[in-house]
């Protein structure tokens, strides 16, 4: 059965360190839900409040209706999966992910068959007489997710499963871990630093920073529309310009540091009024003229590096700020470092903020966010 997860007001301290100051969040039935942040953000140990592994100082857990914070571990049924794998190296394959099912007392035929069940499912299933020693890292993760799966939990919990693997091994079990979570339909809370397999992975994701979720939405949400600065340079990469809004006979311009003003039609009407602004724009966002009297903004090129179907561009503006470009490659030849280039803006997807960086000016902006 898939639950609701829902904090109301979380409080988490350690003597007068104050981790987590009061965070309230909704996890759907059946979702796969990311906990994403810079190390000490406060994820993992939302988790843990999550599981029963930390004491909670204040607010209130909720698995569906029932309140589960003085409930203990044992008694939530979750599944757990972690970073070390935490499988039992003198236990074979099949009796670690029998473990679970042995502590519920089940028939001996009914651990048998749910073991083999979830053994075959993350195809573990011909090393059911191995050690773990003899299993490779990704082996050993797949016995971990097949222990925590076949106890059926009503939660599934990972902690920061994927960051001992290898960079091939770790994009090959991200794509398994998901499809299993949507094939079993378990509500599910995953927790990274990694921007890239939270965008993978999940169905919505939060991003953490001091213990304060700053945006709650789909990865393809919180890519194309951060809440703020701080998600915006957190995930994926953005150029950041100082620039002014400029209001003029009733029509929005941007103003980047160098003049170049091009106008925006998506700007908030409580922020139309002239001010300075944070822009932040995606090195995709950028778009590059050769022609050194174009209308754009002046540019030299430092340095570029071409990586098949596209060419990164590193240069720096005629105010000193530093950019980079991702274009795609073109089939004559790259622009040579000490090129004069313009560049223009694509100001549909371009970001702009206030200029304290706290919020998004544009609309569009879609923050599940309870805080």
């Amino acid at each position: 059965m898939s639950v609701t997860i829902t904090i109301n007001h979380a409080l988490k301290k350690y003597g007068e360190n104050t981790i987590i100051p009061d965070l309230n969040l909704e996890i759907k039935p059946g979702e796969f839900f990311t906990l994403l942040g810079p190390s000490g953000c406060g994820k993992t140990t939302l988790l843990r409040m999550i599981a029963g592994f930390n004491s909670i100082e204040g607010g209130d857990f909720y698995f569906n209706e029932k309140r589960i914070n003085d409930l203990d571990p044992a008694k939530r049924n979750i599944g757990m999966v972690f970073q070390n794998y935490a499988i039992f190296p003198h236990m074979t394959v099949r009796k670690n992910v029998e473990f679970g099912l042995q502590n519920k007392k089940l028939p001996k035929e009914k651990v048998k068959e749910q073991a083999d069940k979830f053994m075959a499912l993350m195809h573990v299933d011909e090393y059911a007489d191995r050690l773990p020693e003899r299993l490779s890292g990704g082996q050993q993760q797949r016995v971990a997710l097949a222990r925590s799966l076949c106890i059926e939990p009503d939660v599934l919990l990972f902690d920061e499963p994927l960051s001992n693997l290898d960079a091939k091994l770790r994009v090959e079990m991200r794509t398994v871990i998901k499809n299993i979570q949507h094939n079993v339909g378990i509500t599910t809370v995953y927790v990274t630093h990694d921007q890239e397999e939270a965008m993978a992975v999940s169905d919505r994701i939060a991003v953490m920073s001091a213990g304060v979720i700053q945006h709650v939405g789909t990865p393809k949400n919180i890519y194309q529309r951060p809440a703020n600065l701080f998600v915006s340079t957190f995930i994926g990469r953005s150029n950041i310009l100082n620039g002014k809004l400029e209001v003029v006979d009733g029509k929005t311009f941007v103003v980047a540091p160098t003049g170049y003003k091009a106008e925006m039609v998506n700007v908030q009407e409580q922020y139309k009024a002239d001010q300075d602004i944070v822009l932040s724009v995606r090195p995709e966002e950028f778009l590059l003229s050769r022609d050194a009297n174009a209308e754009g903004i002046p540019a030299i090129v430092d340095d570029c590096v071409f990586l098949g179907l596209m060419t990164h561009y590193f240069v720096h503006l005629e105010s000193g700020e530093e950019a980079e470009i991702i274009q795609e490659s073109s089939i004559d030849s790259i622009i040579e470092p000490g090129t004069q280039i313009k560049l223009t803006l694509n100001t549909e997807k371009i970001n702009i903020f206030t200029a304290d960086g706290s919020a998004n000016m544009l609309t569009g902006v879609c923050n599940d966010c309870a805080n």
